[in-house]
């Protein structure tokens, strides 16, 4: 999802430095927008006025932010610091105080909207942080969200997230379970779905992916594998604050049934699938 965003940064007037931990991918970004390279992360924050890091999970922050060659061993004093990775919010608070030390603004600012929204510039953004750091880094930000909101201090923006994958989870079964039944009922899927999404039943999910969900097709945006990564971070989540999440926990487990039939890589909507094995 880095690969579009910072392609939308170029679009928006500012010079971009990249790092990628494939060398090729980084090259082939900078002959589709132009901009430049570093070899490491520490050389692509040198200078910057604002570093955006979007990665894979936890130990990924950690090793492009805190390694001997991260983030913070090159940025400079009043830079800021913006991680677009789903991580722990435990993990946010723990690099928002490390760039207190070094004078540095830190913000955790997962994002919504999948590979799509990063193509189109249209993803969500929930951030945590300083409110002065995050009014300095909203204008940039812009240049890929359709929305960004500032939902409080750090790992603030990661609970949010959590909160997001949790809603998702639910949705997505229950629209699973809908189309497995109206099939099972002899109904005509496309006849109920143009009744019902003009009602409260209406989701993003219901409007983007029954289609494909019905013909069986899975390739269409995040996956089960990156899914269950964020659901383990939330169920973590939930148990140091209490909340009760019987049906993310549900959720999970029926994420795990479809990587055990062979859709790791398949999007999140693929839940339909363990429903009409046969």
């Amino acid at each position: 999802m880095g690969y579009p965003m910072a392609g939308y940064l170029v679009k928006g007037g500012h010079d971009t430095l990249v790092y990628n931990r494939t060398a090729a991918k980084a090259a082939q970004w900078v002959a589709q927008y132009g901009g430049d390279s570093a070899p490491t992360p520490r050389e692509a924050a040198r200078d910057a006025d604002i570093v955006f890091v979007c990665v894979g999970n936890d130990d990924d922050v950690r090793e492009v932010i805190l390694g001997d060659d991260g983030v913070f061993a090159g940025v400079n004093e009043g830079a800021i610091v913006v991680d677009h990775t789903t991580a722990s919010a435990t993990l946010a608070r723990e690099l928002h105080a490390k760039a207190e030390t070094i004078g540095v603004g830190f913000l955790d600012a997962p994002v919504s909207g999948g590979q799509a929204g990063a193509e189109n510039g249209q993803l969500t953004v929930m951030v945590g942080g300083d409110a002065d750091v995050f009014e300095r880094a909203r204008p940039v930000i812009d240049c890929y969200a359709r929305a960004i909101t500032h939902i409080g201090p750090a790992g603030s923006g990661q609970l949010a997230k959590m909160v997001n994958q949790i809603c998702i989870a639910g949705i997505v079964q229950g629209l699973s379970e809908g189309l497995h039944f109206a099939q099972c009922a002899g109904l005509d899927p496309a006849i109920v779905i143009e009744s019902i999404s003009r009602g409260a039943a209406q989701s993003w999910q219901m409007e983007n992916r029954w289609k494909t969900m019905v013909a069986g097709e899975f390739d269409f945006g995040f996956a089960v594998d990156w899914m269950r990564k964020d659901l383990g971070i939330t169920l973590e989540e939930a148990k140091r604050n209490g909340a009760q999440l019987e049906m993310t926990e549900l959720v999970d487990r029926f994420y795990a049934e479809v990587q055990a039939m062979g859709g790791s890589r398949w999007d999140t909507s693929s839940l339909i699938a363990r429903l009409e094995r046969k």
